[in-house]
């Protein structure tokens, strides 16, 4: 799988509504949340997008766009059609998007990485990650060639990923981790607890 090709898209759009406030501000040691999936990713992508129709802070830099959802309310995938939008508005030649929550500080580039070189492009238009028996459906890797389905689908009111993606035909590439779960989501305020003490031990 050739990087260049590939567009990384972080999904900052949500509405936090569990934790009730944007996980992706919220301190978490030195670090804002969404900066610990942007530090793992950044050199992986010739250029990142965030999508979020909030003004977020962020660390800054020349390979990052902060970009708003093309139409509000559209969960997910509508922030991975916004993605596919702005490389068409944008005559950008990527050919994938690369997606990622704001919420898992303990995700590794090295698992990107060994994500990446296990996927195999003839073999579908869309590929999720499987850790432990956990299908992970926002940690996914989607053709361009998906863009006019996608939207089709959520102008009929199709919302969820993970009925949408086996509608598709999603292809899972299995990892598995012995220790810390690296794909902890921190959905609540007891959740950014539990990541303090991980970070502590």
């Amino acid at each position: 799988m050739d990087h260049s090709k590939i567009l990384g898209t972080v999904l900052a759009g949500g509405k936090s509504q569990r934790f009730g406030e944007d996980k992706s501000q919220v301190q978490l040691g030195s670090k804002l949340l969404i900066d610990y999936v942007l530090a793992e990713i950044i050199d992986v992508f010739n250029e990142i997008v965030i999508v979020s129709n909030n003004p977020i802070k962020f660390n800054q830099s020349e390979k990052v766009s902060l970009i708003k959802d093309f139409k509000n309310n559209l969960g997910p995938l509508g922030g991975v059609l916004s993605a596919m939008k702005w490389i068409k508005e944008n005559n950008k030649d990527y050919q994938w998007v690369s997606t990622f929550p704001t919420d898992t500080p303990f995700f590794k580039k090295q698992i990107l990485e060994d994500f990446l070189k296990k996927v195999k492009s003839e073999d579908s238009k869309l590929f999720f990650i499987k850790s432990n028996n956990t299908r992970h459906n926002i940690f996914g890797l989607w053709s361009i060639d998906l863009i006019d389905k996608l939207e089709e689908d959520l102008e009929n009111g199709d919302r969820k990923v993970e009925n949408w993606a086996n509608n598709v035909g999603v292809k899972i590439i299995n990892m598995n981790f012995e220790k810390n779960d690296p794909f902890f989501n921190i959905n609540t305020k007891e959740d950014l607890e539990k990541a303090k003490n991980i970070f502590h031990d």
